[in-house]
């Protein structure tokens, strides 16, 4: 995860006021499309100003761009585009300047995380492998770029093996830190994760960037509180569009969490006023409005994240929304697609096993789900592949074992801190099949405490369950 802090050049006191007279000869503006680009990456141009006492120019597109993704800032996708067409072209009369090749890769990794476009990541690849041959071989932008390339493919040995290099390369680049978070996020390195945040903090404190990136953090160790208060101030002190959007996001997607339907569907609504490309803000939507009962609505928004931002991951959620409505056919057809989805970013290098695992462990083979689960947790054992591996398990009758693996997912002194309610009714439903039944009601009900509608499919199972389990047995004093 990478983001920046952005500041004007009036605010460093390198423009005079507009009221102040300036001489229409000899005097030169400074134009930066962010600040501290010159460590991070970003091009600092002298150009003849003779605009007399108004403003000098906005920065344009791309230039807004390319402070972003230097950077790593959420950044807008026609904004994207520019920049990409930009480096495209001047690529073509300058093939040796390893420096535009990185922020090509960096472009198109941003773009393809925020399309679901598979496509970009070999695109992405290919110019961040060609800045590492034509420019210096410890390049960390390059470096820094192919391990953000590696988390968007949810590969996070390569991403740890990419990001830990571009910090030995430059030890002070917060943005290979941030990067690192996600990889051994995703690895289940939670020692590291703190580190690596604790890096961040120390070399770009008090930034929106580094507030959402401890947000998330937090959320995963089940502080929810401090993640709510992080990334409200994020959102709060973001100032580009895109990237206060993805703040909202992230707001929308904690307040859902612990059960705020109404809150998360203001963060989500909110986000995308304030970037209509903001798709996951959408999808989050249609879950907000789905637990609010507004289920026509809930399935346009699902309709339109998914045809826009066609990855595989909403198809499992709309899938099951059309299964709570008994709409067996039109789920179907959303799980081939999910199936589909997947097949098309494997092929460009994506890892799609976990999603894969979690639809056919409900709506398909779950032996096959186990397979491909004990697979992916020997490769990046992180947290959601604990808790899927341990709910395929479940699937097939390995109760013993599933509940191993569910007990990691839902243990904070085994890494799986987050107050997730998906994994804690998984834990209980498991404990049920058991026969361990105070356990299993203690959890099934912390899962409906925790978020009361996290699931179309599961939220009633789960009530049914603990009817079936009823109270436990009032006993009297030992004689």
């Amino acid at each position: 995860m990478v983001v920046m802090e952005r500041q004007t050049e009036r605010e460093r006191g390198r423009l005079p006021e507009p009221g102040r007279r300036r001489s229409r000869r000899g005097r030169r503006v400074l134009i930066g499309a962010v600040a501290g680009c010159a460590v991070l990456g970003g091009v600092l141009v002298l150009l003849p100003w003779d605009g007399g006492d108004a403003p000098p120019p906005a920065p344009g597109p791309a230039a807004v761009a390319r402070g972003a993704v230097t950077t790593g800032v959420p950044a807008a996708l026609p904004d994207l585009a520019a920049l990409i067409g930009d480096r495209i072209s001047h690529l073509r009369a300058h093939p040796l300047d390893g420096a535009s090749w990185a922020v090509l890769g960096a472009a198109y990794v941003e773009q393809g995380s925020r399309t679901a476009d598979a496509a970009n990541w070999p695109k992405a690849e290919k110019a961040l492998q060609t800045s590492l041959k034509t420019g210096a071989k410890r390049n960390p932008q390059a470096l820094e770029g192919l391990a953000a390339l590696a988390v968007a493919r949810r590969d996070f040995p390569a991403a740890k093996k990419w990001g830990e290099s571009a910090v030995k390369t430059a030890p002070k680049r917060w943005t290979a830190h941030a990067v690192l978070v996600d990889a051994y996020t995703g690895l289940g390195d939670q020692e590291g994760v703190g580190r690596a945040l604790d890096k961040v903090l120390e070399l770009h404190p008090g930034t929106p960037a580094a507030g959402a990136l401890a947000a998330a953090v937090y959320r995963d160790r089940g502080w929810r509180e401090d993640a709510a208060a992080r990334i409200s101030d994020a959102a709060a002190g973001a100032e580009a569009p895109a990237e206060r959007a993805a703040y909202l996001e992230q707001a929308g997607r904690l307040a859902f969490e612990r059960g705020d339907r109404e809150e998360a569907l203001r963060f989500f609504q909110e986000a995308l006023r304030t970037d209509p490309d903001q798709r996951a803000a959408q999808a989050g939507q249609g879950r907000a409005l789905a637990a609010l009962g507004r289920t026509t609505d809930a399935l346009s928004a699902y309709q339109a994240a998914s045809a826009k931002r066609p990855g595989p991951e909403y198809p499992l959620e709309l899938g099951e929304l059309y299964e709570s409505l008994g709409l067996g056919q039109a789920a179907r057809v959303e799980y081939d697609l999910l199936r589909d989805r997947v097949r098309g970013a494997e092929a460009a290098g994506a890892d799609g096993q976990l999603l894969l695992g979690r639809l056919e462990a409900d709506h398909g083979d779950a032996a096959e789900a186990v397979r491909v689960l004990r697979a992916e947790w020997g490769r990046q054992p992180g947290t959601a592949v604990a808790d899927a591996l341990g709910w395929a398990l479940h699937r097939t009758g390995a109760d013993e074992e599933a509940l191993e693996f569910a007990a990691i997912a839902t243990d904070g002194d085994k890494g799986g801190g987050v107050r997730s309610a998906l994994h804690v009714f998984h834990r209980g439903m498991i404990e049920r099949s058991l026969d361990r039944y105070g356990p299993a009601r203690r959890h099934l009900r912390e899962a409906l405490t925790i978020n009361p509608y996290f699931s179309p499919l599961r939220v009633p199972e789960a009530k049914r369950a603990l009817t079936e389990l009823g109270e436990p047995p009032v006993e009297g004093p030992p004689t």
